[in-house]
């Protein structure tokens, strides 16, 4: 739907009604980063750690890591909108609980403090802190995170190339458009979101994970200009 005013891009009441239908027609891929959480939680979820979920906005990830995580750890849900914390209490007391404690904290997650985790999720949310404070932000991440515990990291991201990065816009706008967007659509999304979201590079994001402790960075997962990494400690 055309908005009738283009401002800046908030997660308020009007977007978290939409956002699981949004998410599903703007990002590629989406089904496959929420499986790639799933599986994480299963695989590096230890009891007794926390699993932290950084930007949970309506906890798809959250929920998914409470299905398949092992008893006893303690999930940390953090988002500073109120609408998405709210609706996710709701979705949280339909679900199955499974012997997870899922803490929801309406917070700044870059006031967080990151602290004995076996697994910690950034879905789509890096992409909104300032860059100049990314570099300090992931590495307290790191310094948090047991050995062998584990980064989800996805992100939209950008190309150095002028032309690589025209076709990966345009492959982008075409998704949306078949997933029901308008061109008018687009374009205001576009506009509202600028000056809120700015990508880097896959190249800088690996090296930033790197730089910060990970001993195993590996992109898995790439489609248009949105790509994922799991980084292992």
């Amino acid at each position: 739907m055309p908005l009738n005013r283009v401002g800046d891009f908030e997660f308020d009441d009007s977007v978290a009604d939409v956002f699981p239908d949004m998410i599903r027609r703007s990002v590629p891929g989406y089904a496959s980063m929420l499986s790639m959480i799933a599986q994480c939680a299963e695989r590096y979820a230890v009891p007794g750690t926390n699993i932290y979920d950084l930007g949970c906005s309506l906890g798809a990830g959250t929920l998914l890591i409470r299905q398949q995580a092992k008893p006893s750890c303690r999930i940390c849900a953090v988002d500073n909108s109120e609408p998405m914390l709210t609706r996710l209490r709701q979705r949280l007391k339909e679900s199955v609980d499974n012997g997870n404690v899922v803490d929801l904290q309406q917070a700044d997650i870059r006031e967080v403090e990151v602290i004995n985790a076996s697994l910690v999720v950034l879905n789509l949310t890096l992409q909104f802190l300032p860059p100049e404070e990314r570099d300090e932000f992931i590495g307290r991440i790191a310094a948090g995170t047991r050995a062998g515990g584990a980064l989800v990291l996805s992100e939209k991201i950008c190309f150095e190339d002028a032309a690589q990065q025209e076709l990966m816009t345009k492959l982008h706008h075409d998704f949306k458009r078949a997933h029901g967007y308008s061109d008018l659509e687009i374009a205001q999304k576009r506009t509202a979101i600028e000056n809120r979201l700015l990508p880097e590079t896959l190249d800088a994001h690996v090296a930033r994970l790197r730089a910060a402790g990970f001993r195993t960075v590996s992109p898995w997962f790439q489609c248009f200009n949105f790509a994922s990494i799991l980084a292992v400690k």
